[in-house]
């Protein structure tokens, strides 16, 4: 977590745990770059460097940020579509999250006609 932080938002003692972490080896040093290019370009909505981090990654040779970037490449249009457009899908997951919640208390019970109900009745 202390990778996805902010850094506006670290404390001094999670700025050191940091710095600390990047003198430790020149793979993790290289990680944390990598991570925080990432975060970058999704935070800022900067997907034209997309294709360029993914280059660097692929190549990078440390395998966990490889095989992301592999993971990343395989639906990079819908990624680069995410790191660039406004949109957002965050009221329809919200929808979907509560109407789960009530599905799930109602511990199988019931058919569809009375999800129907308890959903209506919720909203």
């Amino acid at each position: 977590m202390l990778l996805l932080r902010r850094p506006e938002r670290c404390t001094e003692a999670e700025s050191t745990t940091l710095a600390q972490l990047r003198d430790a080896h020149t793979e993790i040093a290289a990680t944390i770059g990598f991570t925080e290019r990432f975060l970058e370009i999704v935070r800022k909505r900067q997907g034209e460097k997309l294709g360029e981090w993914l280059s660097d990654a692929e190549g990078c040779g440390i395998r966990e940020i490889w095989r992301f970037a592999h993971k990343v490449r395989q639906d990079e249009a819908a990624v680069q579509a995410g790191c660039t457009l406004p949109y957002s899908n965050g009221q329809t997951e919200g929808q979907i999250t509560k109407l789960k919640a009530i599905k799930r208390s109602m511990y199988g019970r019931a058919k569809f006609d009375l999800l129907r109900q308890r959903a209506l009745y919720a909203a």
